[in-house]
Order: structure tokens, then sequence, then C-alpha cells
């Protein structure tokens, strides 16, 4: 049976192969395609890679991209989200449906400008977080928002 993808989620420029091999497993849980966008910190047959996404990587679909800009064509852009620590959206607001993308930024520096950019302004999603932190770690936030959707 081919994979039937119920969203889809894309990291921009991902850097640590722990935190992506736990959005694999993540991804093989709910039934979500893993968009992993170029350039990688990591090679995908990385040790840390294999170790936290377990045996779960025949359980999804990986695709690895050039760019940002192959999502952005395949996708209506009114179904894209964008995480951000800068969003105006919480991340319950929405309705999402069956085949929505959401697109977080690298662990370090999050979603570059240029990304930010293409994302309307009304999907521009926030998780909720105590005053003056950072940000979350890029699996958690991902699991958060992606089990909402």
């Amino acid at each position: 049976m081919a994979f039937q993808a119920i969203f889809n989620v894309v990291i921009v420029e991902p850097e640590i192969p722990h935190n992506t091999g736990n959005l694999i497993r993540l991804c093989a849980n709910v039934r979500a395609r893993l968009h992993l966008v170029e350039p990688l910190g990591f090679k995908l047959d990385n040790p840390g890679l294999r170790r936290a996404s377990l045996d779960y990587s025949d359980l999804t679909d990986v695709r690895v991209h050039k760019s940002i800009d192959t999502i952005f064509e395949a996708v209506p852009i009114e179904r894209i989200y964008g995480a951000m620590t800068t969003g105006t959206v919480l991340y319950t607001t929405p309705k999402y449906q069956l085949g929505d993308t959401i697109v977080f930024g690298s662990e370090s520096i999050g979603l570059p400008d240029h990304v930010v950019d293409k994302v309307n302004v009304g999907n521009r999603l926030r998780i909720p977080m105590m005053p003056a932190n950072r940000s979350l770690n890029l699996s958690n936030a991902v699991a958060i928002i992606l089990y909402e959707m």
C-alpha cells in the first residue's frame, strides 16, 4: 500500500540528526510526510539519526528538497502554515484540513526571513511560551502543532 500522508511537515535546513530522527518517529505515528530542505547539517546515514528514528524510517515518507520553493510551488499557499516565535496566530486557532503543510526552521535560527515572507500573515503560528524565553526544542514544537492539526 502506498504511503498516504495526512499532513506535511517541512524542516528548513535541519541541523541536529537526533531531532530529525525524533521527527521521523513522530511523522510515522501520525502519518505525516516529512520534508527536509537542504542544506542538511548531517548526512541521512548519521548514526544519531538512525538511533533516534529507531526502525520507523520505513513507516513514513521522508523527502529531501534542494529549495523551499519546491514546497511552495506544490501546495496551495493558503494551506501552508509557518511556525515561528514571532507568529501572530496561536497554533490552536486555524481550522486545519487534511493535506495541510506546516513549515519549521532550523534549530539555531528558526525560519529565515525569505521563508517567513512567503507565508501568509494569517498563517504565521506561535506556541505560547514564558516571556523572554527563546524557543522550544524543534521536535517538541513540531509535536505540539502536529497533534493539534
